[in-house]
């Protein structure tokens, strides 16, 4: 399975972060339902031309997390995650995109208004 993960390399956040991230919305977002089979840490790591370290991280954090689980000799599948936490972690990384957002406009000397205006519009398209 190919998991639609895009690693940026410009990006200031890790690659694992970027991948568990991504990983994370997938899974909270409902696109990879629980019991859903991942792909093996050096398959996804081939797949992303990353370290097995750097997937190996993302996987153990998401474990940590309770999001994914490790079956020995069967490999790594999407946990049980109820739906309040689910929803609490899509809150969590929209607030983060958001409050990003927010810092860079005010980097840019943009009022709140300003950022309340082009929000609306870009919500619109």
């Amino acid at each position: 399975m190919k998991l639609p993960i895009h690693l940026d390399e410009s990006s200031r956040s890790p690659i694992y972060y970027q991948i568990e991230e991504q990983l994370k919305a997938l899974i909270v977002s409902g696109h990879l339902e629980q019991g859903a089979s991942l792909p093996s840490i050096r398959a996804l790591s081939k797949d992303l031309a990353c370290s097995v370290i750097t997937t190996k991280r993302a996987y153990h954090n998401l474990e940590e997390k309770g999001l994914i689980r490790t079956l020995q000799g069967k490999g790594t599948f999407v946990a049980e995650v109820d739906t309040g936490a689910k929803q609490s972690a899509k809150e969590e990384t929209v607030a983060k995109g958001f409050k990003q957002a927010i810092q860079t406009g005010r980097q840019h000397n943009y009022s709140d208004k300003e950022l309340v205006n082009l929000f609306t519009n870009l919500l619109k398209e």
